[in-house]
């Protein structure tokens, strides 16, 4: 990766966004030595200009973030970094730094609460002593097959409300059951990212369909 740090005196800004929910955690600066140990470690390493020298978020909370993916911008002087936070991003204890104290900012886009959701999911099944008295944690101890028929059931209610008309009551039965689903995904070692690597597969076919043949069935 080549970038321009000659052009801003040795520093590029860093913009750092959740990897899964697309939610912005914050903003910092980096050196060539900043963006070498980040790649070479894994973890978002900023340059201090309070401090003066290196500083890997999280090296004294232990909230680190773990890179994803770096993408410069167009003109090679700006840095977005998609990372995984491994607790909140802010000093104050929030996830986000662009959070005002007492609000919650929401991630930039609805599905971005479906990857928290996932999230706390796949936590409640990799450590279960942590709340084991949640729903989740107690359908993960039932197993498959009963994540499987909650599934079912949740599917059949929404596809009930659906055809009865009841605009009230289908938002609630299909919130359970994508909740359930995500939980019969993580049971499997799946994630809603297998999910969508399908529908993009599927999109781009059907795309390239089209393009073969204009004006024919979508």
């Amino acid at each position: 990766m080549k970038l321009d740090f000659d052009k801003m005196g040795g520093l590029l800004p860093a913009v750092v966004q959740d990897a899964d929910t697309g939610q912005v955690l914050m903003l910092g600066y980096v050196s060539e030595e900043a963006l070498r140990r980040t790649e070479q470690e894994g973890r978002v390493t900023f340059y201090s200009r309070s401090k003066n020298r290196l500083w890997t978020k999280g090296e004294s909370s232990g909230h680190y973030l773990q890179v994803v993916s770096l993408h410069p911008d167009c003109d090679q002087d700006a840095l977005l970094i998609r990372a995984r936070p491994d607790g909140p991003t802010c000093h104050r204890g929030t996830t986000s730094c662009f959070e005002q104290t007492g609000q919650v900012a929401e991630p930039a886009a609805p599905v971005g609460f479906l990857a928290e959701l996932e999230r706390l999911v796949q936590r409640r099944r990799d450590f279960p002593g942590e709340e084991p008295d949640s729903y989740t944690a107690g359908l993960f101890r039932k197993g498959t097959a009963k994540i499987a028929q909650k599934v079912g059931e949740e599917a059949v209610e929404t596809v009930i409300d659906a055809v009865a008309g009841n605009r009230a009551g289908l938002p609630g039965e299909a919130a359970d059951l994508l909740f359930h689903l995500l939980v019969l995904l993580s049971d499997a070692g799946l994630d809603l990212a297998d999910v969508v690597q399908v529908l993009r597969q599927r999109h781009r076919t059907i795309a390239a369909g089209q393009r073969r043949e204009p004006g024919g069935p979508a």
